[in-house]
Formats: C-alpha cells, sequence, structure tokens
C-alpha cells in the first residue's frame, strides 16, 4: 500500500511540473518583498459637524505636512483612492465627502442649506477640528468653489494648490455644458429645473467618467456605479438640484478668488484633463495671468483625470509638494508669517 501512495505522490508531483520526495513536508512560502511592502494605511473616520456625521479618509504621518483632497460632484473621497497611498508615504493625507456625497450625511434638503458657503465652511471647521494649521489644496470641479473659499478666508494657511479640472474664471464655463445650468441660474422656474434631469443620471454620471479618456477599459465602472447609487438615495436629487443652482454664486467671486491668486500667490500645480467637455482647458489658461510660480499640465484625459492618471498626478503631486510644503518650506513659510505680523504696528 506505502508504495502505491509513494507512486501515486510522485505522479501527482511530476504533473505539476515538481518533484518532491514523500513524506517530505510541504511549507507555506516566504511573502516577497513586494508583499511586505510598506504601503500607507488609511483610515476611516466619521466626525459630526453642524449635526451632520462627516466622512473623511485620513493616511500619512500625523507630524507631516498637511494636504487636503476635495472631490468634484457626483464623486465623493472615493476617487482619491488611488492617489492617497502615493501621497500618504510622505504627506499628512485628509479627504473628506460633502454632506449629500459619499458616506456622508445627507439631510433633507428643507432642513439643511445645500450651499457651496454651507460646504466649505463645513470643511473648514473639519480642518480646525484636526488642527490642519497649514495645508495644501487639491481642489477639482466642486472642490474648487470649496477650496476657494476657504483659501480667500485664511491665506495664511495654504501653502500651494493643485488644480485638476476646477474652474476660477468666467471662460471656464462654456455653454455647452452649462447653458441650460445658466438659464436656471437665471430662473429658477420649476421648468428650468427639470431640464436639468439629464445631468443627475446613470448614464449622465457615465459620461463624465468616460468623455475624453483615450483608453475606457482603465476606468473602473465602480466609480459612476458608485456616484449613481449615493446620489439616487431618497431625497438626493433636490439636494443636488440645490447646489447646481447655488453654483451660480460661484462666478461673482471669481474676482476675488482671482485677487487672492495676485495678492497672495500660493504656488500651484495645474493637472488639468484637456478633453474634459465640462471645464475645458480654456478655463486652465487664465490662471497663467494672476499665479506667477505656476507649474502647468494639460493631460489627454477628461473630467476625471485621476481614473487614469493618477500615477502621473501622484508623481508630479511629490515634486511640487516636497519643493512647496515639505517640513523645511513650511518652518520658512511660519517664520516669514511671524517675521511679517512682527513688523506691524
Amino acid at each position: 500500500m506505502s508504495t502505491r501512495i509513494n507512486y501515486l505522490f510522485l505522479l501527482c508531483a511530476a504533473t505539476a511540473g515538481i518533484c518532491l520526495a514523500p513524506n517530505t513536508s510541504v511549507r507555506a512560502a516566504e511573502p516577497s518583498p513586494e508583499v511586505q511592502s510598506d504601503a500607507p494605511v488609511v483610515h476611516y473616520h466619521t466626525v459630526k459637524i453642524d449635526g451632520v456625521n462627516i466622512f473623511y479618509r485620513e493616511a500619512g504621518p500625523p507630524d507631516a505636512p498637511a494636504v487636503l483632497l476635495l472631490h468634484g460632484f457626483p464623486a465623493s473621497s472615493f476617487m482619491f483612492r488611488n492617489l492617497i497611498p502615493i501621497l500618504a508615504k510622505r504627506y499628512h493625507v485628509i479627504a473628506p465627502d460633502y454632506p449629500g456625497y459619499g458616506q456622508s450625511d445627507a439631510p433633507d434638503h428643507a432642513a439643511f442649506a445645500y450651499t457651496f458657503d454651507h460646504l466649505a465652511s463645513i470643511v473648514d471647521q473639519l480642518t480646525q477640528m484636526l488642527k490642519l494649521e497649514k495645508f495644501t489644496i487639491y481642489v477639482q470641479d466642486y472642490g474648487a468653489p470649496v477650496g476657494y473659499r476657504i483659501a480667500v478666508a485664511h491665506p495664511e494657511k495654504i501653502t500651494g494648490i493643485v488644480v485638476q479640472n476646477g474652474n476660477a474664471y468666467i471662460e471656464g464655463l462654456p455653454d455647452s455644458f452649462w447653458g441650460p445650468i445658466k438659464a436656471y441660474w437665471a430662473d429658477h422656474s420649476p421648468r428650468n429645473r427639470a431640464r436639468l434631469a439629464g445631468v443627475l443620471t446613470p448614464d449622465g454620471y457615465k459620461s463624465q467618467y468616460l468623455t475624453g479618456v483615450a483608453d475606457p477599459t482603465l476606468i473602473s465602472p465602480d466609480t459612476y456605479t458608485l456616484d449613481a447609487a449615493n446620489l439616487s438615495r431618497p431625497g438626493n436629487r433636490d439636494i443636488q438640484l440645490d447646489l447646481l443652482l447655488d453654483y451660480g454664486s460661484n462666478p461673482p467671486l471669481y474676482p476675488s478668488w482671482q485677487e487672492y491668486f495676485r495678492t497672495s500667490q500660493p504656488p500651484m500645480l495645474i493637472v488639468w484633463g484637456k478633453n474634459d467637455f465640462i471645464f475645458p482647458p480654456v478655463g486652465a489658461e487664465p490662471y497663467k495671468r494672476d499665479v506667477k510660480d505656476l507649474e502647468f499640465h494639460l493631460l489627454d484625459t477628461g473630467h476625471f483625470a485621476l481614473e487614469d492618471s493618477s500615477n502621473k498626478i501622484g508623481e508630479l503631486m511629490l515634486r511640487f509638494l516636497d519643493k512647496h510644503a515639505g517640513k523645511q518650506s513650511v518652518t520658512d513659510m511660519a517664520a516669514r508669517d511671524n517675521s511679517a505680523s512682527a513688523g506691524k504696528p
């Protein structure tokens, strides 16, 4: 019997392309160095601000310079899932979900003001709760009006700005996309509100991810599927329509944001998907008028550039952050601020 067992064992081993003596113990292989990597751990938190549970992702050393990632529509902090591990090896990364998005609460629009002033206030309070005294902001889509409100209110806190398809100029609002929305700003009628229904559909969300992308197979369907699920929660349609209406509060603020750029001169990195039909590159060019320390890149992709270009953007961001937001850079900035304060009467 033992001879038959040994024969069968050797036959199976030979079929598998290996040669083992009978009764030889087999140990699990040691994990490769790649498996044992020091990939940053991402933590998922929820805090209550203005009575609303606000979700945020956090990674990286808490004592490292901070980076605040501000998502766009119809996304959430999920859009930064590939970028966070790249940055978090050297930086303290925070990525919140606004009320009405992702894992944050979505209170009824009749009880909660869905305005960009309010979203910016929520995020501003989060930075204060986390004691972020200085930080770089990454703004995309809705993240721009949220982030620029915070920057204008606290220019001394901003160590740099990364702009990815985030608008601050009237040239960046083409009628081809924004025409029906502009009509809604001018006339808040139910008819104009109903005309925006096409923007708030699964196909509408999907088009924002796929349009302008060279290789659609690089875009995970989890993105637009998750967005559609989150934004289909009861009452969320009215939340999104309220914010589309309030987006009209942003163009009147563009001159003040541009004045902030000219006066404070925050270092800026632009990584813009040049095939975006919502915020085309004509909206990226005017930043050159107002910001002197500007690094400018047009990428061959669409609205959600991180979906197929996260490695490229991460590489550019690390170089930018190392130059402008590294520990020594932050220390030097704090010293300049203190010197300026001391010189005031």
